[in-house]
């Protein structure tokens, strides 16, 4: 079967059933990437990310369902066929023997050589610029075993691109990397997304990155597709919780960060912030399981936005607006409850100068003032 050749989707799964020995683990897959896309797959371990992507790549076989490549049915393809327009990067790791780095890259070229897999000066060219690409061209020379793992995830994407692929598969591509290295690889992929066109898809378990790199993402829990959209559309507070079952935490959607859950029991510390001076101390009294109150803080403000997830409660402003009589006398009620209170430094002004009144009254009150993160460990018993 063949589709229209007119406005197609670089790639498209349609009515896809996938699993192990013909036993569907994932039915009703309907996904597609346009050319100079990214989607990424997110989910629980065991989810089935991978098993889509090698399915896709046919690394394992359909049950059931159709994979299109230009509107091509992928059964019709023969191998070669699939190597000119796709190129695959999974998670197992490899253990070349007495292979250089420039050697494994060039054999992403062997789809286009003959039958003697010998190298034109042509293909040559492109292997040494598929390094340089992944900035990696320093150690070509060097033994693959003798490499870090982010410089062998670098030699592997440089392989795949050596392929010149239409579309990208990768599984979880950044797994064994520090943050430089994902943050790097990603950039990569992105600008090679961009800038030439390159469909990708991919599956990640750092959530935070996925939203900001991906075009559309793919949610995978369950038997069936559990949420496909925009990152917007994705990542919700109560989606992402929803999709790894987060009990004890939470995940935060502006912020893009999970929160490990509130501290419990009575409230010991007022927390005077706002303008992200007020986070470091969230941490800080999370970390100690110490349950604290935050205020006064403009809904719209980044340390209201924080604390909401932390803090047992909080006092918040509206946006813009002078705070009022009554959030002054619920913040000074939470003041008179508790012995600490935290003056994060945060500066001072026409719509929050009432803040500079709270910290005169708790300090008229006998409370102790902590003025830095790092005292609070000491401090509060």
């Amino acid at each position: 079967m063949e589709r229209d050749s007119n406005n197609l989707f670089k790639l498209e799964m349609t009515s896809a059933t996938v699993g192990y020995n013909g036993i569907p683990l994932i039915k009703d897959i309907n996904i597609s990437v346009k050319k100079g896309e990214i989607i990424t797959l997110i989910g629980p371990n065991g989810a089935g990310k991978s098993t889509i992507l090698k399915s896709i790549s046919r690394h394992l076989s359909l049950i059931a369902g159709t994979v299109y490549i230009d509107g091509r049915n992928m059964r019709l393809m023969n191998g070669k066929e699939t190597a000119l327009k796709m190129s695959v990067m999974l998670t197992e790791r490899i253990k070349p023997e007495l292979m250089t780095c420039r050697e494994l890259v060039s054999a992403g070229r062997y789809p286009y050589t003959g039958g003697f897999g010998l190298l034109t000066p042509k293909d040559r060219e492109i292997v040494e610029k598929s390094l340089e690409r992944v900035n990696a061209a320093d150690i070509a020379d060097k033994d693959v075993t003798a490499i870090s793992d982010g410089q062998r995830q670098r030699v592997l994407l440089a392989r795949a691109l050596c392929q010149e692929p239409e579309i990208i598969i990768l599984d979880e591509p950044t797994s064994y990397l520090d943050i430089r290295n994902k943050i790097e690889l990603l950039d990569i992929l992105s600008v090679m997304a961009k800038k030439e066109d390159i469909a990708v898809i991919m599956s990640l378990h750092e959530i935070d990155l996925a939203e900001r790199i991906s075009d559309k993402i793919v949610c995978v829990k369950g038997d069936r597709i559990y949420s496909y959209g925009t990152p917007a559309e994705i990542f919700s507070d109560s989606n992402i919780s929803s999709l790894y079952d987060i009990k004890k935490g939470s995940f935060n959607a502006l912020l893009g960060s999970i929160e490990l859950k509130k501290p419990e029991g009575q409230i010991k510390c007022f927390v005077l912030g706002g303008n992200g001076t007020g986070i470091p101390f969230y941490r800080a009294l999370q970390k100690k399981g110490i349950a604290f109150a935050a205020g006064i803080l403009p809904k719209n403000d980044i340390d209201c936005v924080a604390a909401l997830p932390l803090a047992s409660e909080v006092v918040f402003s509206e946006p813009f607006m002078p705070i009022t009589p009554e959030q002054v006398k619920k913040a000074k009620a939470l003041i008179d409850s508790v012995s600490y209170i935290a003056d994060c430094g945060c500066v001072l002004g026409e719509y929050n100068k009432a803040n500079a009144e709270l910290l005169e009254y708790a300090v008229k009150n006998g409370k102790t003032v902590i003025k830095s993160p790092d005292e609070i460990a000491e401090t509060i018993l």
